[in-house]
């Protein structure tokens, strides 16, 4: 499981990538040998200087001669040096375009794709129709705007004015309470009902 997900993923080298690989290579080793020469060069100046305090001038011209030839040796790898940085530099960036390429490849197939799957007509028929449901809307529209009159659209925008304002004329609550009926007006009724009724019974008992 661990070297599943662990495993990373390996990277196709082409061989672009081993020209330049080859080439920096080669461009390494003539920086070493540059490296080289500067170094015995100077240790070959400082031996003519010696030679020229012993007295042994033909010695030392000899030596500046073999120096002066492994200067122009020198100045020649510097050259070679620089073209072959520049020839990987020039590889490098072909590459890059050649990814942009097929990056603008790919992009003209799908845009190809779907310019395939609406075409024109299709385009101009969606459109037509969308104008034409624009246009009904409108009508639509004019229709209802002109089955009102001049008063009509007045008393709208009037009753818009009083919603927004908050002036509607609603009804008013009175603020007097209603009367209240006294409890003894109610009894009364009831006492009447019951003194006939108690005269009956004791007419009843003197019998």
């Amino acid at each position: 499981m661990g070297n599943i997900f662990g495993r990373k993923r390996r990277t196709r080298v082409t061989e672009q990538d081993r020209a330049v690989l080859q080439l920096k290579q080669q461009r390494d080793k003539l920086k070493q040998y540059q490296k080289r020469i500067t170094l015995q060069l100077e240790k070959e100046r400082n031996l003519a200087k010696q030679l020229l305090k012993d007295g042994k001038k033909e010695k030392a011209l000899l030596l500046l001669k073999k120096k002066r030839y492994q200067d122009q040796l020198l100045d020649k790898t510097e050259n070679q040096i620089s073209n072959l940085e520049r020839m990987c530099q020039d590889i490098e960036f072909a590459q890059i375009e050649m990814k942009v390429i097929e990056g603008l490849k790919v992009g003209n197939d799908c845009l190809k794709s779907l310019h395939e799957a609406m075409s024109i007509e299709d385009v101009e028929r969606i459109m037509d129709e969308t104008q034409e449901a624009i246009e009904y809307q409108r009508e639509i529209d004019e229709m209802l705007a002109g089955s009102l009159t001049q008063e009509d659209e007045d008393a709208v925008l009037a009753e818009l004015e009083a919603i927004t304002q908050g002036d509607l004329d609603l009804p008013e609550v009175p603020d007097e309470s209603l009367p209240e009926v006294p409890e003894a007006a109610e009894e009364e009724p009831e006492q009447g009902q019951e003194r006939p009724r108690k005269k009956q019974e004791r007419e009843m008992l003197a019998v």
